[in-house]
């Protein structure tokens, strides 16, 4: 590394799950990989947290899902979905499942990782550092980052440039990709509270008013309400009374009143997240890819963001090792992983959107309570 000036192979924007995940498997492949987030290294609250069994099988294979479980992660042993504080439908691990899901708190996942690739002497990682604009050749093809770390300004020169920096991600915009943001009727509200004595790992689904109000067990004892409104409608509701958003859970969940009026007292209290979701016209230009919610943000629904980034850091990995030994690195070589990848993320995407149609008939002619 030069002063002011790096240079490797691939440089990743975005420390997230799916960029962290890229960076350890390039580095573990002997390629030379930057790292560079924006962030301090501090997880921010309420990011989607629960992996499926498909990741946690890939997390074993990568010889990372040991290490993470030492740090800390809950096995969820079952979904209920509770109308007039009655469960009205279960659903548990099938056949050989062990679970039906695992919560993974980020810090523990990406911690892991990160450790993990700094063993390899090609990983390198830039905290607080920023993308301010990306470098492109003679012939238009991307190959490079500026990058401001403090007051200094970095040049990074690279074969490939990676945009795993989220839904409003600043490598997609400096590439002038064209994104179609889709919007899904609601947004959520999360707050986080600590669980109550013989709390069970569980994920809970409520129907109030029409609307979900989710329950997800935490790892370290606590519990995450997530409560899905009428889309632009926060500001409104934040004229109410705060008690309006308690009083659900008090009548359904009873066992919850005494940690909601400990540690949820006023709107201060609650993260507002602007729920949409995005399809990018493109996720592959010359010497440039972005993956995860960069290219195609998932909603809340389901848990799957997490694990559609994951898999795509899975995936791409393969690809930027062939584009690394055959120094070919055009929309060609880098095509092979959105040809591979589009349709599966896209048909997630569409059940994401049938599954937010369908929530309510969860709750109808269910005369028995455990249904698998």
């Amino acid at each position: 590394m030069g002063d002011k000036t790096i240079n490797v192979e691939v440089c990743i924007v975005g420390a997230g799950p799916s960029g962290s995940l890229l960076g350890y498997l390039l580095a573990k492949m002997g390629i030379s990989t930057l790292v560079i987030d924006r962030s301090s290294g501090d997880t921010p609250p309420f990011r989607g947290e629960h992996i499926s069994a498909e990741t946690e099988e890939m997390l074993k294979e990568l010889h990372l899902f040991n290490k993470i479980e030492e740090k800390g992660l809950l096995r969820m042993e079952r979904v209920e979905f509770i109308e007039h504080g009655r469960i009205v439908k279960e659903i548990h691990p099938q056949g050989s499942e062990e679970h039906v899901g695992i919560h993974v708190p980020q810090a523990h996942l990406i911690r892991t990782i990160l450790e993990e690739a700094k063993q390899y002497k090609n990983f390198y990682l830039m905290l607080k550092t920023k993308c301010s604009g990306l470098i492109q050749d003679d012939h238009g093809a991307y190959c490079g980052v500026v990058a401001i770390s403090g007051k200094e300004e970095w040049r990074i020169n690279c074969s490939t440039v990676i945009g795993a920096d989220g839904r409003y991600s600043t490598v997609r915009k400096l590439a002038d990709i064209p994104v179609e943001m889709i919007q899904h009727g609601y947004d959520v509200l999360w707050a986080k509270i600590p669980s109550p004595s013989g709390w069970e790992p569980t994920v809970r689904l409520l129907l109030t008013h029409g609307k979900q109000l989710a329950l997800f067990t935490q790892t370290g004892g606590y519990v995450q309400i997530g409560w899905n409104i009428e889309k632009g409608t926060f500001g409104e509701l934040k004229q109410s009374p705060f008690k309006f958003l308690l009083t659900p859970l008090e009548e359904n969940i009873p066992e919850l009143i005494e940690p909601m009026h400990q540690h949820l007292t006023s709107w201060k209290d609650i993260v507002f997240l602007d729920v949409f979701s995005s399809k990018s016209q493109t996720w592959v230009k010359d010497g440039l890819v972005i993956i995860g919610d960069a290219a195609h943000t998932m909603t809340p629904t389901g848990a799957v963001g997490i694990n559609t980034g994951m898999k795509d850091a899975y995936l791409l990995a393969p690809i930027l090792s062939e584009a690394v030994q055959s120094k070919q690195f055009g929309i060609e070589m880098l095509s092979e992983f959105e040809l591979k990848r589009r349709d599966h993320v896209e048909l997630l995407q569409d059940e994401q959107v049938q599954e937010e149609k369908s929530f309510v008939f969860n709750f109808k002619d269910f005369p028995l309570k455990n249904m698998h």
